[in-house]
């Protein structure tokens, strides 16, 4: 256990903090996370696979009442025949489009024998790099049918709750609990996209592409690492404590006292031997 002792040396307990600490970040964290990413990625590559070659069916069949939801139909084209309610619109602030900032328009509908839902009318360019809100297009305030896409709401971002300036309702993500709450109108949990050519559209926001991403390998890959690091300081551990052997078996063989070992205690003669002998 001697040979051993020089892992308990400040430098070697700090890398073995530091090479188990980003393991433990690799399997809780990291990996986790970007698993998490691809998991989502597939859901919603599946989802839209299947909602492109279906045909638009009256939303009331999805949400046919004020507390549905329905989160395995995102991307399903529906119909929705009612009347938009202006005095309730909300804007999504920090939006990017194409790269350009931007608002996202939100307004709830009220459905003719059905309930309230959140229609995502589109975007609309930022003023002044978003810090002013643009001019926006009423809806119609008359009884219309619209087209849309059914959506998943986005979850309420920490620190940035929807508030109400100038009498203009402002939120940061497209949380339909956050935004009912704000309007004091009753929403599905579900919200609406709409497609091109619309009436009360905006700029049409485009589906997402289905590309699957690198979030799979990268996961892998913070497994590989979380299961490295330790090897890895295993085998510096080995290295380190096979030169010291290697150094005491050379002093050994030239008659140096191994820096590891404690001399050996003198004998009585020894020290009569060294003392007397000295003074001669």
């Amino acid at each position: 256990m001697r040979r051993l002792a020089f892992l308990l040396r400040p430098s070697w307990l700090a890398l073995a903090a530091v090479v188990l600490g980003f393991a433990y970040l690799c399997f809780t964290v990291l990996a986790p996370w970007q698993l998490g990413k691809n998991t989502s990625t597939s859901r919603t590559n599946s989802q839209l696979e299947h909602a492109l070659t279906e045909e638009p069916v009256p939303v009331t069949t999805l949400l046919p009442h004020q507390d549905s939801s329905a989160p395995d139909q995102q991307w399903r084209p529906v119909t929705a025949t009612g009347h938009y309610l202006p005095e309730a619109q909300v804007v999504a602030r920090l939006r990017v489009i194409d790269g350009v900032p931007a608002i996202e328009v939100l307004t709830p509908f009220s459905v003719d024998d059905g309930p309230t839902v959140l229609v995502n009318r589109g975007y609309v360019r930022a003023d002044d790099g978003g810090t002013r809100l643009p001019e926006i297009a009423p809806p119609p305030d008359s009884e219309v049918t619209i087209t849309a896409r059914l959506r998943d709401p986005q979850p309420a971002i920490a620190g940035k709750d929807p508030i109400t300036d100038s009498g203009v309702h402002q939120a940061y993500s497209i949380n339909t609990e956050q935004i009912a709450a704000l309007t004091k109108v009753p929403l599905t949990g579900t919200y609406l996209q709409l497609t091109e050519d619309q009436p009360g559209g905006l700029g049409v926001i485009a589906l997402p592409r289905r590309d699957a991403g690198p979030f799979l390998s990268y996961g892998i890959q913070w497994i590989a690492f979380g299961i490295l690091a330790p090897i890895l300081l295993g085998y510096f551990a080995f290295a380190e404590l096979r030169a010291r052997r290697a150094e005491s078996a050379a002093r050994a063989g030239s008659g140096e006292q191994d820096a590891d070992q404690p001399a050996a205690p003198m004998t009585v003669e020894q020290k009569l031997t060294d003392r007397y002998g000295r003074r001669r």
